[in-house]
């Protein structure tokens, strides 16, 4: 589910818990070694990072008045511009930084697990 979907205080939090999985599983990889520490943190960076471009391309577009279909637009711009910045990066971190597949895919896959369970933790410890 998109972040912008929430008010701004669980968005941020969402992005804040995103980057705190990523840097503990980055810590975890560390481990094994330098490089799976790197690749680790570069999956997750090609998680989080179309996340924050999201959430500023949809926020910006907001305003009280809303046009008919901008909101919409600014959705479908802004998955558009999630879905290739993913795969920009996690390109970019395999081909450029041969980064390990494994410590890689595992720290994007967590994020996005975290991406959909996280809401409804903060939706319980806020009340």
């Amino acid at each position: 589910m998109s972040v912008v979907l929430y008010d701004s205080v669980t968005a941020r939090r969402l992005l804040l818990v995103q980057f705190i999985v990523v840097i503990l599983l980055s810590a975890v990889f560390c481990i094994n070694s330098q490089k799976w520490d790197i690749s680790a943190f570069l999956g997750g960076l090609s998680a989080c990072l179309p996340n924050v471009m999201f959430l500023f391309i949809t926020w910006r577009h907001q305003d009280k008045k809303q046009a008919y279909g901008r909101l919409a637009w600014s959705f479908v711009i802004g998955e558009v511009v999630k879905i290739i910045l993913t795969i920009v990066l996690l390109v970019v971190a395999l081909a450029v930084f041969k980064a390990e597949f494994l410590p890689l895919s595992v720290t994007y896959l967590t994020v996005l697990i975290v991406q959909i369970l996280a809401p409804a933790v903060i939706n319980i410890f806020r009340h």
